[in-house]
């Protein structure tokens, strides 16, 4: 009668919401007076975000506001892995911003180790960039969950397909 249940742990980015969130970026920088007549401009790709300014001052205020504006849109920063800021053509400075999807192995062993410490009686294991969850008690899944929340973890977590 009791079936397991199961959830996966991920770390994902929503792409529409990053999408909105460098849209707003774009706008709220093409509106401010202090970048009429600069060189910025905010690009992006599957994988990265490059930011491009006229001088550091520029480039931090364009990381500040990209910042807020994913926070306000549910992206955690922690997904946001920031490359050193080198120069550019016509006396310009780029910052490539690496974006962070999925669990890469080597980042498991402390969920792992978390999850075996709180003696839940849950099976966890890796496989494809996340972590597969399972246990008869729904109630220990949910107290898995609280335990993953509550860690101060380097990548966003997702809870996914619920069974």
């Amino acid at each position: 009668m009791a079936s397991e249940s199961s959830f996966d742990v991920v770390s994902r980015i929503d792409a529409q919401e990053l999408d909105n969130a460098l849209n707003q970026t774009r706008k709220e920088i093409a509106g401010r007076f202090d970048f009429k007549n600069s060189k910025s401009s905010v690009e992006n790709t599957d994988a990265s975000i490059t930011i491009v300014a006229d001088d550091e001052l520029k480039l931090k205020n364009i990381i500040d506001i990209l910042q807020s504006k994913a926070v306000k849109r549910g992206i955690s920063l922690k997904a946001f892995e920031y490359g050193k800021v080198e120069p550019a053509a016509q006396q310009t400075v780029r910052q490539v911003i690496t974006l962070r999807r999925g669990i890469p192995k080597d980042k498991t062993k402390p969920l792992l180790d978390a999850i075996k410490a709180s003696k839940l009686k849950v099976q966890a294991q890796f496989g494809d960039e996340q972590i597969r969850v399972s246990s008869k008690s729904k109630d220990d899944l949910q107290k898995v969950q609280q335990l993953l929340r509550g860690l101060d973890y380097e990548l966003p977590l997702q809870f996914v397909n619920y069974r």
